[in-house]
């Protein structure tokens, strides 16, 4: 069975993204890109929604990182109910029917990891299917406040996280790797506990 990734840009205060702030809110670091080197030469596919999709696609084409072409050869599955073929972008096929739904199918009839970044309104989807196997958060040293915005996980299900692995890029940006575990309540005994007799 096929292992699911999301991986996650977020700032410290949670947000995919913030109007007037730069790509990697302006701290890439040669360690950073070097990481993303290494995840995107993986054999792999790569899972979109709609709106990542258009975005990753403009990206590619104007813009150059060390993994775009990696990008480019990998195979590609977006999620759409408006986007039409041909997709414009190399190695991408189009579905069209419901993401949990096809991913739960694509799990069990590949071995081939899946891995999708950022597709908000997708990941969360999947993460409550509990279909997330992996949740990699790249965690950048801003607070986005009122221009931040696309949370993954605002309104969304409540997990409890297995951290499995750790590591500092740059001296400054963490990238944080989790289990996921839908949470279904507290174990008793945990948290603070009260005074005899208060």
């Amino acid at each position: 069975m096929a292992s699911f990734t999301v991986d996650f840009f977020s700032s410290l205060d949670g947000n995919g993204s913030a109007r007037g702030w730069p790509g990697y809110w302006g701290k890439e670091g040669p360690e950073l890109r070097e990481d993303r080197v290494r995840t995107f030469a993986q054999d792999q596919v790569l899972v979109f929604g709609a709106t990542t999709f258009r975005e990753f696609r403009k990206f590619v084409a104007e813009y150059d990182e060390p993994y775009y072409d990696s990008l480019n050869r990998l195979p590609k599955l977006v999620f759409s109910s408006t986007l039409e073929e041909p997709l414009g972008w190399e190695n991408s096929t189009l579905i069209a029917e419901d993401a949990v739904v096809a991913v739960e199918r694509l799990k069990r009839e590949t071995a081939v990891p899946l891995r999708s970044h950022g597709s908000i309104s997708l990941n969360r989807a999947l993460l409550a299917a509990g279909l997330v196997d992996r949740l990699e958060v790249m965690l950048f040293p801003a607070i986005t406040g009122r221009a931040g915005y696309a949370s993954l996980f605002q309104d969304g299900p409540e997990f409890d996280l297995e951290l499995v692995e750790s590591t500092v890029l740059d001296g400054r940006t963490q990238k944080l790797v989790y289990i996921p575990h839908l949470h279904s309540g507290i174990t008793e005994g945990v948290g603070p506990q009260r005074r005899d007799g208060g």
